[in-house]
C-alpha cells in the first residue's frame, strides 16, 4: 500500500481523532483507535462505544462498587506502560550489578557457548542479555532511546505488540551475534533498541512520515562501531555488538512490516501466527553456531 492509499485511507486513522493515526483496533467492533480511546481489556483493547455498551450490560451492583470515574481514567490512560516498566527492571538490573560479588551479569550474559546442550544449554541468556549493561552510559543511553522511541511507538503499535516487537528483536539481536560472533560474550538491549528503530523506520514510510531524521540517527549508530574500529585499528577490538545492532534492525524492520500489513482485525491470527513464524525461524538459525562446537 502506498502511502497515498494509506493516508486517503479512514480505516487507518482513530475514528473519533480523524488526524491521528494508529495501528491499534477495538476487539470488540474492530474500529480504529488511538492511545486516548484506548481501554484495556482482558484480550486487546475496545472504544469508548463498546465500553458504554459494555457497562450497561454490567449488573447495578458491580456498577455501583466501582469508584466513579474509574472508566474514564482507563479512556485517557495513553501512558506508555511496556516502555515504562522495561525501564524500570532494566534500572533495577544494573543496580543490582553494582553489588560487590553480585553474580547477575555473569548470570544473564550472552555467549552462544551457553547454548549447546553439550557444553551448558542456558537458552534463558538470548533474552536476559537485554537487562545487562556494561556500564552506566550504556544502560543509560539505550534506556534513553528506549523512551524517545516507545513514547510513540507504543501507542500506536499498542502494548502487547509493542512487547512482541521488543521481545522479538532482541532475540534477533542475540541470534546475529551467535552467528557471526560465536563464543563473544555480550550485554546490552542493543539489539532490542535497534528493532524499534526499524519497526519505526519501516512504519513511518509506510504511513508517508518523513523518516529522514531516522535514518540518519540509525546509520550515525550503525557507523559508530566501524568508526571505533578504524581509529582502534581492528574491529576485534571495538566494545560495541555491532552484530547484536545488525539482527534486531532486521528483525525489527521485518515486525514493523508485518505490523504495518495485517492491521484489519480479520488478519490478527494472521498477524500472531507470522509473529511466532519468526521466532521459530530465529531459535532454528542457532543451530548453524551450534555445529561449530560439535
Amino acid at each position: 500500500m502506498s502511502s497515498a492509499e494509506f493516508s486517503s485511507n479512514p480505516d487507518n486513522f482513530c475514528y473519533r481523532h480523524p488526524d491521528r493515526q494508529s495501528f491499534a483496533l477495538c476487539q470488540r467492533c474492530g474500529r480504529t483507535i488511538c492511545g486516548e480511546c484506548q481501554t484495556q481489556a482482558p484480550v486487546g483493547v475496545i472504544c469508548p462505544e463498546c465500553m458504554r455498551e459494555q457497562q450497561k450490560a454490567m449488573p447495578r451492583v458491580a456498577r455501583a462498587a466501582r469508584p466513579r470515574g474509574a472508566s474514564m481514567a482507563l479512556v485517557r490512560d495513553t501512558r506508555p506502560l511496556v516502555t515504562y516498566w522495561i525501564m524500570a527492571i532494566t534500572a533495577v538490573t544494573y543496580i543490582t550489578q553494582l553489588i560487590p560479588g553480585s553474580p547477575v551479569q555473569q548470570w544473564f550474559a550472552l555467549n552462544s557457548a551457553l547454548l549447546i546442550p553439550s557444553i551448558g544449554f542456558e537458552p534463558w541468556r538470548l533474552f536476559t542479555v537485554l537487562l545487562v549493561h556494561g556500564s552506566f552510559w550504556h544502560m543509560g543511553l539505550n534506556m534513553l532511546a528506549l523512551y524517545l522511541i516507545g513514547r510513540s511507538l507504543e501507542p500506536l503499535l499498542g502494548r502487547w505488540r509493542f512487547l512482541a516487537l521488543y521481545l522479538i528483536s532482541g532475540l534477533g539481536g542475540s541470534v546475529a551475534v551467535a552467528l557471526l560472533a560465536p563464543g563473544t560474550w555480550v550485554v546490552g538491549a542493543s539489539g532490542a533498541i535497534f528493532g524499534l528503530f526499524g519497526a519505526l523506520l519501516v512504519i513511518g514510510r509506510h504511513i508517508g512520515a518523513n523518516v529522514t531524521g531516522i535514518a540518519i540517527i540509525i546509520g550515525i549508530n550503525f557507523a559508530l562501531p566501524f568508526i571505533f574500529g578504524i581509529i582502534g585499528g581492528s574491529l576485534a577490538a571495538i566494545a560495541i555488538s555491532w552484530q547484536a545492532h545488525l539482527g534486531g534492525f532486521i528483525v525489527g524492520a521485518a515486525l514493523g512490516f508485518i505490523f504495518a500489513r495485517t492491521r484489519a482485525l480479520r488478519q490478527q491470527r494472521l498477524q500472531q501466527g507470522l509473529l511466532v513464524g519468526v521466532t521459530i525461524v530465529l531459535l532454528a538459525l542457532l543451530v548453524i553456531p551450534a555445529t561449530l562446537y560439535v
